[in-house]
């Protein structure tokens, strides 16, 4: 789950880490009274939409050239400034050309800003360790910086044996050019990120630009936080911090019935049941020419209605043309699969290609359904069978 900027400032600042002044706004004029508050000269008015890049994005429809990030000068200008976004769609190299609407605004204190460093923290997969990375790039996008100038990059794991030791902040301060009283900041900071990570569950942290101030003090200039679902049930607090008009219609429908859905940019909608037949599903379709419309996950245990709901998402994104639905039946059994299947094709009059490939538990009985069933079903005998007969199929289509 992600959160808005605003939202993960006053979370990590709780935690100790050291933030500026601010304020959310919905309005241009609650925009100003922010200001007013917070006291000047110097105020910063922030779209807040979950995607990166807001400085540099363009606001449809706005001919000043300025982006989502404006600086002002009086209340006057932070009422402008949130007028000419509140309302209006940004565009940023994260949202795609579509943008997103922005909602609210945040409006911080101004910074004297001496240099910008980045400051971010994960989960390493291959370490399976808490990792902090930095680097002196700060400002710009992390993957950028590696592929441009990996050596940038520090890495520092933390054993969850021992948990964050002050030696691991000061190997990436000294790694920062941090100097003096800036080492015991940057120790004092990145320890109470390390508490609000574990704390709260985090899957990552991330501090673009972490900036240093002319008085030599450590400040959090944006923040970036997403949480683990698995784990939001302990955290109730977080949950209700979840903005759902920030997150895809399909995704949200597929998680009130437990099912794991990412739209993707492909063509071929895909329906699997375990993580990893999804992911592998979806190589064999592009080995084969093709390209997956989305990442979908039944789960072991799904049931006929939640078959039939995961059938309606694939059919409600109209880039699909053309389905594969690649069943293993271990918990799962393939009858469930097969009838959540023929109950769907009905309901939404099928109209695409549908590739069915069923194998494990009651496979002959799943077979019999989708054979019965009087749609034009097309029956795969394996993996590769199926992907080679989906995309021809939707090629034959188009």
């Amino acid at each position: 789950m992600n959160i808005h900027e605003y939202q993960a400032k006053q979370l990590l600042a709780k935690y100790g880490v050291a933030t500026l002044a601010g304020g959310a706004a919905y309005t241009p004029e609650e925009a100003a009274q922010v200001a007013e508050r917070l006291g000047g000269p110097v105020w910063v008015v922030k779209a807040q939409i979950h995607a990166g890049g807001r400085g540099k994005g363009r606001v449809a429809g706005d001919g000043s050239g300025k982006g989502g990030v404006r600086v002002a000068t009086s209340a006057d200008d932070v009422r402008e400034a949130a007028a000419a976004m509140i309302g209006k769609v940004l565009v940023t190299h994260q949202t795609g050309p579509a943008g997103r609407e922005v909602k609210r605004v945040y409006v911080e204190q101004g910074c004297d800003i001496r240099r910008e460093l980045y400051l971010g923290m994960l989960i390493d997969r291959a370490t399976s360790r808490v990792t902090f990375m930095a680097s002196t790039e700060g400002g710009m996008e992390i993957e950028e910086v590696a592929a441009r100038h990996p050596e940038k990059i520090l890495k520092v794991a933390v054993d969850p044996v021992f948990g964050f030791q002050p030696f691991h902040a000061r190997k990436l301060a000294f790694g920062l050019g941090l100097e003096g009283k800036q080492v015991a900041a940057a120790v004092k900071f990145m320890a109470a990120m390390y508490r609000a990570f574990i704390d709260l569950d985090c899957s990552i942290i991330e501090i673009n630009p972490l900036v240093v101030t002319g008085g030599g003090e450590l400040v959090a200039l944006d923040a970036k936080v997403n949480f683990d679902d698995n784990a939001l049930f302990r955290h109730k607090d977080v949950e209700e911090m979840r903005d759902e008009s920030e997150e895809d219609p399909a995704e949200l429908e597929a998680a009130r019935h437990s099912l794991n859905y990412i739209k993707l940019d492909g063509n071929i909608g895909c329906m699997v049941n375990g993580a990893g037949l999804a992911m592998a599903t979806m190589d064999i379709i592009k080995l084969y020419g093709g390209a997956p419309a989305n990442f979908l996950d039944v789960g072991g245990g799904a049931t006929k209605d939640r078959v039939t709901t995961a059938f309606k998402l694939i059919l409600s994104d109209p880039h699909v043309e053309g389905i594969l639905v690649n069943i293993f039946g271990g918990i799962m059994r393939c009858d469930v699969i097969a009838e959540g299947v023929v109950a769907a094709a009905r309901e939404v009059s099928l109209n695409v290609p549908l590739v069915v490939r069923l194998e494990g538990t009651n496979v002959e009985l799943g077979k019999k359904i989708l054979s019965q069933s009087g749609l034009p079903i097309i029956a795969a005998d394996n993996l590769a069978d199926a992907a080679e007969k989906v995309v021809k199929a939707v090629k034959e289509a188009a």
